[in-house]
């Protein structure tokens, strides 16, 4: 494997991100390909891809809002996203399955946080599933809970990493 580059998506990216996106959640929980389509063409600087040899091999893909709950389903669709909201919301963290292990999912988080500082976004937020917790911890998020989302009939958690 050559180099991992992480960059800001580009519209090109769609296919290969939906492929991430379905290797990497069940078909009840995965993001539409017009989903993430809406993604790229709203909001391309909350969504990042990890490259090797021209591949896309991981993303991490995001919304901006003035809301601290994030289990509205409709911000997944990117209603109520707001650009200067003081929040910045992971919606997918995926990484190819032949792929993970290396660091790739950190590396995108890694560079997702810069963008959030930069952004001067006070907290990034998210929702995983009990066994994400302590790998969300060990990034620095802190758990906040149970989320009163029941996307794809599954259990969430809330995550919270405070900026300033």
């Amino acid at each position: 494997m050559n180099e991992i580059i992480i960059r800001n998506v580009l519209p090109k990216d769609l296919e290969e991100c939906f492929r991430v996106e379905t290797s990497g959640f069940p078909p009840e929980e995965a993001a539409a390909r017009e989903t993430i389509q809406l993604r790229i063409d709203t909001f391309p600087e909350g969504f990042f891809v990890a490259e090797t040899d021209e591949r896309v091999v991981g993303m991490l893909n995001s919304g901006s809002t003035d809301k601290d709950d994030i289990s509205d389903e409709e911000l997944k669709q990117l209603i109520g996203h707001d650009p200067h909201g003081k929040n910045m919301v992971v919606f997918a963290l995926a990484v190819l399955p032949e792929f993970q292990k290396r660091g790739i999912a950190r590396r995108l988080m890694s560079r997702f946080l810069e963008e959030a500082r930069r952004r001067k976004k006070e907290n990034v937020l998210l929702l995983c599933k009990r066994h994400l917790i302590a790998y969300y911890e060990g990034m620095g998020f802190t758990h906040a809970g149970l989320s009163r989302s029941t996307h794809g009939g599954a259990e969430w958690h809330e995550m919270r990493l405070t900026l300033r």
